[in-house]
């Protein structure tokens, strides 16, 4: 599933991938709010790619590495997963390399990917997890419209605020 932009492709990630993958898991600015063993190595980033490759093809996740349209590294990547058992509701993932940090890329990431969920799969909601000090992901939810969620909790990870967007009814 590709999707374009003005100035991004969305692709999904192959085995082609495997140093860019490195590359943005293992950044330490990228993983500075988020919990995870970051991939080592290639074998690492092969491993974590192909498990993707797997959940994709069951539909469990829709999961695209971000690029300008005129290169072939990626940039970052996001993701619709952890869809509700009645495919109503997903949540958003996205993850960005410092150098493309206030330049719009995930605000434009961001806004087609909402569109691809509301409009394709017909997301009802969709939800983002964020670390309560991440400001800058705080602020493209917001500016996106998503919505504080107070009094919900990313179970096992306390310092999570929970946001939400609902589709818009015409």
């Amino acid at each position: 599933m590709r999707i374009e932009t003005d100035r991004l492709i969305l692709k999904e990630i192959d085995e082609s991938n495997v140093e860019d993958i490195l590359k943005i898991r293992s950044n330490d600015v990228v993983n500075e709010y988020v919990k995870r063993i970051p991939p080592k190595n290639n074998y690492d980033a092969l491993d974590f790619i192909l498990t993707i490759k797997k959940r994709t093809q069951n539909n469990e996740t829709f999961y695209w590495g971000i690029t300008y349209k005129n290169q072939q590294n990626l940039l970052g990547t996001i993701c619709l997963y952890r869809f509700s058992e009645d495919r109503t509701e997903a949540e958003v993932g996205y993850e960005l390399l410092p150098d493309h940090h206030r330049k719009a890329v995930m605000s434009e990431a961001l806004s087609a990917v909402l569109n691809f969920g509301f409009n394709e799969l017909n997301l009802q909601t969709i939800l983002a997890f964020t670390n309560k000090f991440n400001e800058n992901s705080k602020g493209l939810l917001v500016k996106h419209d998503f919505v504080l969620q107070e009094g919900r909790f990313d179970e096992g990870f306390p310092e999570n605020l929970v946001f939400s967007l609902k589709r818009k009814v015409n």
